[in-house]
């Protein structure tokens, strides 16, 4: 890739499509804020932009992304930064275009059960304002409450309630797109049904900021599930939560959530958050489970289905969240796992995924490798999809072990998923960390299809370059 540098009359062409106050550098802001523009929440990763615009509208973007292509300037399309495979990071330095300004629900269609939102908005926002006119978004990310919605479209974010209901591609009907030469595009039709040439808004969802801008966005939504009931399932071995996952769909119940977490994992957490958690010494793993829907004498039937499959394995005493605070406090440990995580240790997270009955023989095989390796892992995921997250943290690894040692048991661990039926990356997308491994999972075939669907759409590879492949 052969790119320019940023010129001082780039710069002023920027600041007259955005304006002054909406273009960034290193000599304009402090240095705390304009680092962050250069990190996400992968690991310690940081590469610095050249500059930082921060457009308000699609026009702005068009313009923008019209010069860089015209002048061979890499650019990175970003979100909130919350990011776990380095898609967001500058790697080619260049221009940063934060979406953080396109932040407008534009309209919640209650009658067809759309909303048309911007990428900025910021997902619970977006869950918040459908719900109170009766509407359901399910897609929930861990990090719901300050990642955007463009983010999530950019990696198809999945979170617990995919299980049930689907990732972030299964709720998107259209798209506004920039795309890498300026031009605007709306990829489909607000319908539920279409079959009108090569779907293109599927091809955008997951495809990480590289073949286009995504800046405005067309959601169906749902009803929203009136009643749920959540239970904490301690078990005394690990590989029986695993294999517990697969024995509930079996017995017909499909739960909203269905998440494991190793003992570690959800001690931490606790911890972490400083919410009193009983753990005994001889519990090694949960299952947080969750049942919804609209007929709470229906949710009952099916938590005794679920209590009659947990019998057959060895349980500690099942919490039944009582009230709204109670289930508020156990969903909180969960989703601060990861921030638990990073607290305690700089770690590298692999968002391994499998065909849900393999997930035993996937955690098996993790913690094998890692006693192999001498490594520590803590391990949590959602378990009804079979995507569990497997950290590994650094501890008292030296750098030699750390940036070069886990290259072949993380090799090792991702054959394995391949091997099981699965592959790398559940939801969090290849981006930088994963690119290298990205051979394990597809032909090479496949990737020259992908580099060549890159090429068409991008012929000078500007939009967020090193990544991927």
């Amino acid at each position: 890739m052969n790119f320019q540098p940023l010129t001082p009359d780039l710069v002023a062409a920027f600041e007259q499509i955005v304006g002054e106050a909406y273009v960034l550098t290193a000599q304009r802001v402090e240095a705390d804020v304009y680092a962050d523009y250069g990190r996400d929440h992968t690991e310690d990763l940081h590469f610095a932009p050249d500059v930082v615009l921060r457009p308000g509208n699609v026009e702005e973007i068009s313009k923008i992304v019209r010069l860089c292509h015209e002048h061979h300037v890499p650019v990175t399309a970003r979100g909130a930064g919350t990011g776990l495979s380095g898609g967001a990071l500058p790697v080619h330095h260049g221009v940063v275009l934060s979406t953080e300004r396109l932040n407008r629900i534009i309209q919640i269609d209650e009658r067809n059960l759309q909303a048309t939102v911007e990428p900025g908005v910021i997902n619970e926002a977006f869950q918040v304002a459908v719900k109170e006119v009766g509407l359901f978004y399910p897609p929930d990310p861990a990090s719901k409450g300050s990642c955007s919605l463009g983010g999530n479209l950019a990696h198809s974010s999945g979170g617990p309630k995919a299980v049930k209901y689907g990732t972030t591609r299964d709720y998107v009907l259209n798209l506004e797109v920039v795309l890498p030469t300026g031009d605007v595009i709306w990829t489909a039709a607000n319908t539920l049904k279409n079959s009108t040439g090569y779907n293109l808004t599927q091809l955008m969802v997951g495809s990480e900021g590289t073949l286009g801008i995504i800046t405005k966005v067309v959601f169906r939504l749902l009803p929203y599930p009136q009643h749920n009931i959540l239970m904490l399932v301690p078990f005394r071995r690990e590989e029986q939560a695993a294999e517990a996952v697969s024995a509930v769909f079996r017995a017909g119940v499909i739960p909203s959530g269905m998440e494991f977490m190793e003992r570690e994992a959800i001690a931490w957490s606790s911890d972490y958050l400083k919410i009193p958690l009983t753990l005994p010494e001889d519990i090694k793993a949960h299952l947080l489970i969750e049942l919804d829907g609209q007929d709470m004498d229906q949710l009952y039937k099916e938590a005794e289905q679920v209590y009659g499959v947990l019998e057959r394995y060895d349980v500690g005493e099942i919490l039944l969240a009582d009230n709204a605070t109670q289930k508020d406090e156990l969903w909180k440990i969960r989703r601060n796992i990861g921030n638990s995580v990073r607290y305690n240790s700089v770690y590298k997270e692999e968002d391994t995924v499998v065909p849900r009955a393999e997930l035993p023989t996937l955690l098996r095989g993790v913690k094998e490798i890692g006693a192999r390796y001498g490594f520590k892992s803590v391990c949590y995921g959602h378990a009804g999809d079979g995507n569990l997250h497997v950290n590994i943290i650094r501890g008292n690894l030296t750098d030699e072990q750390w940036n070069v040692g886990l290259r072949q048991p993380i090799t090792e661990i991702f054959e394995l998923c391949v091997k099981l039926g699965g592959t790398i990356s559940g939801e969090h997308g290849i981006g930088l960390v994963q690119k290298g491994y990205i051979g394990i999972a597809l032909q090479e075939t496949n990737l020259e299809l992908m580099r060549g669907i890159k090429k068409v759409f991008d012929p000078h590879g500007i939009l967020n370059p090193g990544k991927i492949f």
